[in-house]
């Protein structure tokens, strides 16, 4: 049986701002789409009809859907028709959002491009969570687990600090606790009442593939290890169901990062935090 051709095509991005959910907003559609192959042209910062004109002359040089964040009426207008011209989709993705919002609050809406990313106290408290993820990774103080929101507890290779960095960039100060084999973390480090404290889990065999892909690129991650040790599948099993007890005996949530993004982790690791804030501000009323 021949193999079905993926349909080609272009779809592009254009953003008064930086794109970013526009980005993520495409990957989320296009992931609902079995064979394609879709070529995606980003166009971020697009804030005067100069940038648009040349936008409008290469969408009209590679044809194809566009969805678009602008606030500015003219720039959307002319980008609307020629889109029309060209016989392309064109959607505004956040106006069904902002409408509602509007509606049910009874407030116009601003029409600033970028206001998600002014300077204001919640960007610092992004870049003050990003620097606290970074001084503290690794278990490196105990002053750090005691002033996270979160700390991430696991064994090598469980996506600790990425996931760390990706909390930070949602202003949340994440800490991590490694499990090390013969090492023994103080009993204090689980302890403390502030933070929420979250196993992260994978399966043996995916921690066998992400050991050896770092052993191989990471020549000082190599010599502090004993290969033999830290690619011993038993071993391995051996360590997880140590991390599961430690993580059963203190009750806290769990999660299999084996087949999630970090996206996806981190996620769920805010709707916890979330419900535990809820729940000790339900207890102090």
């Amino acid at each position: 049986m021949a193999r079905k051709q993926k349909k080609k095509f272009f779809i592009h991005l254009v953003s008064d701002a930086t794109g970013t959910t526009l980005l993520g907003l495409s990957r989320a559609v296009l992931a609902q789409f079995e064979d394609i192959d879709p070529t995606q042209k980003f166009w971020p910062l697009v804030r005067t009809e100069r940038q648009l004109e040349r936008v409008v002359k290469r969408i009209s040089n590679n044809p194809g859907p566009v969805i678009f964040t602008f606030v500015c009426e003219k720039m959307r207008k002319r980008l609307s028709d020629r889109c029309d011209e060209l016989g392309v989709p064109c959607v505004a993705v956040l106006d069904p959002i902002i409408h509602s919002l509007s509606s049910y609050l009874g407030i116009h809406a601003k029409g600033v491009p970028g206001l998600q990313h002014v300077m204001d106290d919640a960007y610092f408290k992004r870049v003050n969570a990003v620097d606290f993820a970074m001084r503290f990774d690794d278990g490196k103080s105990i002053d750090g687990i005691k002033k996270a929101d979160v700390v991430l507890v696991g064994v090598s290779r469980t996506s600790k600090t990425p996931t760390s960095i990706f909390l930070a960039r949602r202003g949340i100060k994440a800490a991590n606790i490694p499990l090390v084999p013969n090492v023994d973390v103080p009993d204090e480090f689980f302890t403390f009442k502030r933070p929420l404290y979250v196993g992260l889990i994978a399966s043996p065999n995916r921690l066998k593939q992400l050991r050896h892909t770092r052993l191989r690129t990471d020549k000082n991650e190599a010599a502090a290890f004993s290969e033999n040790t830290y690619l011993d599948e038993e071993k391995i099993q051996d360590e997880t169901r140590k991390a599961r007890r430690l993580f059963t005996d203190h009750g806290w949530p769990v999660i299999d990062v084996t087949k999630r993004s970090i996206e996806e982790t981190s996620a769920e690791i805010m709707a916890l935090l979330q419900s535990k804030r809820d729940k000790e501000a339900r207890e102090n009323e």
